[in-house]
């Protein structure tokens, strides 16, 4: 995606509140499941990986095959930032094409799982340091839709989306993920979508990637390999490697759900670890016991 499309593209996005809507909370339905649900970080890239099929959506499509069905998915993406945070509570999902400059095929997709307004009412009420609105104008944008479909093609699983506050910290992201642990004992996949280096001004024609971004890449990993994630809450004071890798947070604050998410006795497993354009990784983390 060019640099002027994705300034357009964020310049789109909805900044406006939602009231909060008042009502009794619904637990869901199935009972507790003992094992907790792995947790996904997506590097979703381009928009295109929605309908070509290459190394990065096979691999998605095979993780999907891989893993046991979820009951409902939360999905924190890129590409819904909000002032103040927000969860999706619809009874159906819409498919958002928050794109431009791109071919009709990928305009034509609809991608359209059911809500889960309990789950949505749920999650709201999990989350302690901040006021959670109900939304019922958004659906389902490029940064869930894309992957989601290859994970779980029929559509057949429930999706909410968990907006993203762009006014917010790293570490408030973080310790906002945290506040999720309970719903993955019940059957949710906890998914969140970006790329962890996302640099679209310095993108490259022939794909060598800088050396910053081969610098960023290997110390992002080996932090999160290590659980140390008090460096990536302060990337900023990390250096050049780490400003050039995030100029600015959007794709990056979803890795953040995730590995607040984490527990002690749970690994990483890196896949898609791919720098394209010079500046964009495909890094994407599977974490489970």
């Amino acid at each position: 995606m060019k640099r002027s499309d994705f300034l357009k593209t964020l310049s789109l996005l909805p900044f406006a509140g939602y009231a909060a809507e008042a009502s009794v909370l619904k637990k869901l339905n199935d009972a507790p499941s003992s094992d907790r649900t792995p947790l996904l970080f997506l590097g979703h890239g381009s928009p295109m990986n929605g309908i070509n099929d290459n190394v990065y959506s096979n691999a998605w499509k095979e993780l999907g095959q891989q893993l046991e069905a979820p009951k409902a998915i939360i999905c924190v993406s890129a590409h819904w930032l909000t002032k103040g945070t927000f969860v999706t509570a619809l009874e159906e999902q819409r498919t958002i094409h928050s794109f431009s400059n791109f071919p009709k095929e990928l305009f034509d997709v609809q991608y359209n799982p059911k809500g889960n307004v309990p789950l949505a009412k749920e999650t709201r009420d999990l989350i302690k340091t901040t006021q959670v609105g109900l939304s019922h104008d958004w659906g389902l944008d490029h940064g869930a839709w894309t992957v989601i479909r290859r994970l779980y093609p029929e559509a057949n699983i429930p999706v909410i989306q968990l907006s993203v506050d762009y006014s917010k910290s790293a570490e408030h992201h973080y310790n906002l993920g945290k506040q999720l642990s309970a719903l993955r004992k019940k059957g949710v996949l906890i998914l969140s979508s970006g790329n962890i280096i996302h640099n679209l001004y310095t993108t490259t024609a022939n794909g060598k990637p800088y050396d910053w971004a081969l610098e960023a890449k290997e110390k992002f990993n080996q932090f999160i390999v290590d659980k140390n994630h008090k460096p990536l809450l302060k990337y900023q004071s990390l250096g050049e490697y780490a400003n050039n890798a995030i100029p600015t947070p959007d794709h990056f604050f979803p890795l953040l759900y995730v590995l607040g998410l984490q527990e002690k006795d749970e690994n990483v497993k890196i896949f898609n670890d791919d720098i394209l354009s010079g500046s964009l990784s495909m890094t994407s983390l599977h974490i489970q016991k």
